[in-house]
Order: structure tokens, then sequence, then C-alpha cells
């Protein structure tokens, strides 16, 4: 894929005043416009699906879908498409992640400036940006064996976020663009997987996950 003359950006923050800024940021330059915005994940899937861009710009934490979660369903969709993801999170396992859901660049939000801008004209390119991690994260031991495997589908967690966040079984099916049924059967197999009760405990789980913002 060639690198465009000018960009055309979609960029996703659930936090207006936040994005307001970013776009400040990716408009002043020369190659790179936002054309699109959402606020949360899930717009930012159908934005994404729909309009024409080069590149997604994505906060990790959004509600209905995180960043995350919105980048695989993107990535799947139109794997030609440039992603960047936003994060707060300054640690290796949320790059990881990042590029597991079929982000090419990922930068902290706190950096968001210069690195922004060098993110994106990086992956534009087809080359990868990672804005250096504390040296510290870097140093840990490596732990003994294989990371313990994820109990739950890709679907299986956006269920659980939705369901933490407080929507109901009908909202939910409208989101996920699937039947009331389906998500009655996505919610049965998270309790059963996980082996929980009731919601409170679900959410402290969507917690933990970094599925929500506590």
């Amino acid at each position: 894929m060639s690198t465009p003359l000018v960009a055309r950006i979609l960029l996703a923050d659930d936090h207006v005043v936040v994005r307001q800024g970013l776009r400040a940021i990716l408009d002043r330059q020369a190659d790179l416009q936002v054309v699109e915005e959402a606020g949360d994940g899930a717009e930012a899937v159908e934005r994404g699906l729909t309009a024409a861009i080069d590149l997604a710009v994505l906060d990790v934490s959004m509600p209905k879908l995180t960043g995350l979660q919105a980048a695989r369903q993107l990535a799947a969709h139109r794997p030609a498409l440039r992603i960047v993801m936003l994060s707060m999170h300054d640690n290796d396992q949320f790059f990881e992640e990042a590029v597991r859901a079929g982000a090419s660049g990922y930068v902290l939000k706190t950096e968001a400036d210069e690195a922004l801008v060098r993110a994106c004209r990086a992956v534009l390119r087809g080359e990868p940006f990672q804005y250096p991690v504390r040296t510290e994260t870097r140093a840990r031991p490596a732990r003994s064996g294989a990371p313990p495997a994820e109990p739950l589908s890709p679907r299986e967690r956006e269920v659980v976020k939705l369901i933490a966040e407080g929507h109901s079984a009908r909202e939910i099916a409208e989101i996920l663009h699937i039947s009331e049924k389906t998500v009655d059967r996505h919610r049965a197999n998270v309790f059963a997987k996980l082996d929980l009760s009731d919601r409170v405990a679900l959410t402290r789980y969507a917690i933990r996950q970094g599925l929500i913002e506590a």
C-alpha cells in the first residue's frame, strides 16, 4: 500500500477535550487530516468500516468496545487499514495485545504530541512504531511457562464489557449486531467459564482485565 499524500484519519477517544487536542495536533500537519471522529469503540468500528480512511487512531480505553476490540474488528474487515493505539498503559503487555489486535503503532497518551505524528507517519509507510516504555518494564525477569490461556472468546469479552457497563441484553444485541438470544447464550457461557454468580463479580473481573475503568 502506497503512502497517501494526505492521510485520512479516523480519531476515536471518548473524552471530547482530549479528542479535540489530538485533532489539533494532527490537523497541523500538511500530510495528516482527521476526517472522522468517534466517541466509543462501537462507533469507531462503524465509521472505520464505512468511511474512506487510511489510518485509525484509537484510544485503548473506550466505552462499548475497547480500542483493542475495535482494532481487532477493523483489522479483520479492512486488513489494509493502518492502526495506531493511544494508551495510558506504560508496559509491554498492552503493546503486545495491541499488536495481536492488528495495530502497527502504540503511543503513550502522555507523549502524544510529537510521538503521535511520528507514529502515524511510520505506520503509513508500513513500519511499526512503539513509543519506548519504561526501562523497568523491560527489565523484569521472564516468567516461566506459557501465559495462562484466555478462557473467553473475543466476542465473549465484548459481551462482558457491555454487561459490566450496565447495558441490557437488547442494547448489547444492537451494539454488536447479534440477536438477544445470542447475547443470552454468550452471557451464560461467560458466567459458566468464569464460575461467577452475579454482575458485581463480573464487573470486578472486567476491571481486572482492563475492559472497563474502575
